[in-house]
């Protein structure tokens, strides 16, 4: 079952759903969603020092980013054919008996901006802010400000409760992130890591 607007509002008012700061519940409670405004931090991939980026290397992935934060008047120039990692203003703890869904706005989309390549889902016990993967798919530069609704969240809810939710238990890698997070895909098991 997806939550409606009503569902959202109870479950934020009851605390086991978090969305913070949500400045504006007005505007950012839709009907099934809840929008997610963009926050000041990038990381750019720095095209002229990447040989190739292998999970097996030792080098880490976020020795190929370079960090960029935006005035909060300022804005983020995502040109045609650019890939970044941005960060959603917002702090959310999905409960256990929730799945989250990140999609892009509609008023973006038509703009040929997409926010996630793959990463389109919040695990039950997840917590942090939500790491987004920038695409520009169209023609032209297009202007991201912080502070502008740049995503949506719909919850799905479990027929039951994750036995083993998102965390620190499962050694999750992304727990209680803030701002963009670069690649962490060195620490898989299958490319021997522990997780």
């Amino acid at each position: 079952m997806i939550l409606s607007d009503a569902d959202i509002l109870r479950r934020l008012e009851e605390g086991d759903l978090v969305v913070e700061p949500l400045d504006d519940p007005d505007i950012q409670i839709q009907p099934a969603s809840v929008d997610l405004r963009l926050g000041r931090e990038f990381l750019e991939f720095q095209h002229a020092n990447i040989p190739c980026i292998h999970p097996t290397s030792e080098r880490e992935v976020d020795e190929y980013v370079e960090e960029t934060v935006v005035d909060e008047d300022g804005e983020f120039i995502l040109h045609p054919g650019d890939f970044v990692l941005g960060t959603t203003h917002e702090r959310v703890e999905i409960p256990d008996d929730l799945i989250a869904h990140v999609e892009g706005r509609s008023s973006l989309g038509r703009l040929a901006i997409v926010v996630h390549a793959t990463a389109g889902l919040c695990d039950p016990g997840y917590k942090g802010q939500i790491t987004l993967e920038l695409s520009n798919l169209g023609t032209a530069p297009v202007a991201l400000t912080p502070g502008m609704r740049i995503s949506q969240l719909t919850f799905t809810e479990l027929k039951t409760p994750a036995d083993r939710p998102y965390g620190e238990e499962r050694g999750s890698k992304y727990q209680d992130q803030s701002g963009p997070q670069a690649s962490k895909i060195q620490g898989d098991r299958e490319f021997g890591g522990d997780q």
